[in-house]
């Protein structure tokens, strides 16, 4: 009998796409036996993990529907010199969405969630992957977010840690080490080849980024496959929204639903194959949409 895991990625605001796929799939009745994830999609599992059926996913749409980027990390040009200033080695305090994950995790233990979870974060001075099984959510929901530069680094069992993303931003392999034998993967989204290009230091460093996390997961697909039945749910394509924009969350979750609505329908967990939007592609005024968009069943 299969042992089945859902494997979070991270990806700041992106992480609402997760939202609007989690949707879809609990409403197809699956629930899996445990779950992985890394920085924002720490989030969505350990909500997941806590609220496993369809009232829970209804709350986390809502969790991100109403979030802001000053609920999780406010920042000012007080903050700035702060940074450059020596001072610090952080944009801005964790304050924000420590208060946030507090509100709606309160002091629940990982342990006890109703779906056994695991939350990736990386060690800040070795870079080793640190997987947490147990102890405090929201410490380890805090470190596992802990965006390097942007927040400083959550302290657990005496490890300073940082953002799971930094070792592994989609920690398929972690699900078939602890044991999975079908991975379902929610990526937040990729950047493609844009019908613009990026805008400003910011942008171009998301944009690189993000190529590489794209490139590391084919390179996981590919290596796990012998081990694991592994399904992509298709990323949204083309996707033009900043991780650090929290305005379009809305429409992010909404997006990503009727596409893993469709993709369900197709027999997408059926397929094993990777989704074309992690592959190098562009797009054009005659095919905007890449085949992210199709069932993965559909892609060569």
């Amino acid at each position: 009998m299969d042992k089945t895991a859902f494997v979070f990625a991270g990806g700041g605001s992106l992480g609402a796409v997760e939202a609007g796929m989690l949707r879809e799939l609990v409403a197809s009745g699956l629930i899996p036996d445990f779950v992985v994830g890394a920085s924002a999609g720490a989030i969505n599992c350990a909500y997941f993990a806590c609220h496993p059926h369809a009232e829970g996913t209804s709350r986390l749409e809502a969790l991100w529907r109403g979030v802001r980027r000053d609920d999780v990390m406010p920042w000012s040009w007080r903050n700035l010199l702060g940074m450059f200033g020596g001072r610090r080695g952080h944009l801005v305090e964790s304050t924000a969405l420590q208060r946030l994950l507090a509100l709606h995790f309160g002091n629940a233990r990982i342990e006890n969630a109703a779906v056994p979870l695991h939350v990736v974060a990386t060690d800040m001075h070795s870079g080793e992957e640190v997987v947490l099984s147990s102890g405090s959510l929201v410490d380890a929901v805090l470190a596992s977010a802990a965006i390097p530069g942007v927040f400083p680094p959550v302290r657990v069992d005496g490890r300073a840690l940082i953002d799971g993303g930094v070792a592994n931003n989609t920690p398929v392999s972690t699900a078939v080490r602890l044991g999975a034998t079908r991975v379902l993967v929610l990526p937040a989204g990729f950047a493609c080849a844009q019908r613009r290009e990026p805008r400003g230091a910011i942008e171009h460093a998301f944009n690189a980024l993000s190529l590489l996390v794209a490139r590391q997961l084919v390179h996981d697909l590919e290596r796990w496959s012998d081990v694991a039945r592994i399904s992509v749910v298709p990323p949204l394509c083309p996707l033009d929204v900043s991780p650090y924009d929290y305005s379009r969350c809305g429409e992010l979750i909404d997006r990503a639903a009727e596409a893993t609505a469709a993709w369900l329908s197709a027999g997408g967990l059926d397929s094993c194959k990777v989704p074309g939007a992690l592959h190098p592609h562009d797009h054009d005024a005659e095919h905007p949409s890449c085949s992210a968009d199709l069932p993965a069943s559909a892609v060569s």
